[in-house]
């Protein structure tokens, strides 16, 4: 208790400044403009997985590895960067709707059920290569 309150104590003009782990961390922060802080922020928030999609997946029997991740995780940073909101995208016979802005998979279809299958409600749509 009598370290948080010490450490919230300002350091006088001409004392000298211990160098602690706070310390230093504060200083590094001084030094980075805002907008680095803020797209280090924005950029720190992974690909997250509704329950819906998480059913959808195990459901469909459809697996992501670390690579299929990742691409879908670059195609979200770039519909989000030209605006989209909640997207389509199609990655190896796969469509995943996607809600940008908080970065989560809303849903899954794989091949055998994108029969007579209507997506609504979406702004925008990425076609992944095929790897």
């Amino acid at each position: 208790m009598i370290n948080r309150i010490v450490n919230q104590i300002p350091t006088p003009i001409n004392a000298e400044r211990v160098n602690t782990p706070q310390n230093s961390r504060i200083e590094q922060q001084r030094q980075q403009s805002f907008a680095e802080i803020f797209n280090e922020q924005l950029g720190t928030k992974e690909l997250a997985f509704s329950a819906h999609a998480l059913h959808r997946l195990e459901e469909r029997n459809i697996s992501l590895n670390d690579v299929d991740k990742s691409r879908l995780e670059d195609a979200v940073t770039k519909i989000s960067q030209k605006g989209g909101k909640d997207s389509l995208i199609m990655m190896d016979n796969v469509a995943f709707v996607v809600n940008i802005p908080n970065r989560t998979v809303v849903t899954a279809v794989d091949n055998g059920n994108l029969k007579d299958n209507i997506f609504t409600q979406i702004d925008s749509a990425m076609i992944l290569e095929k790897y």
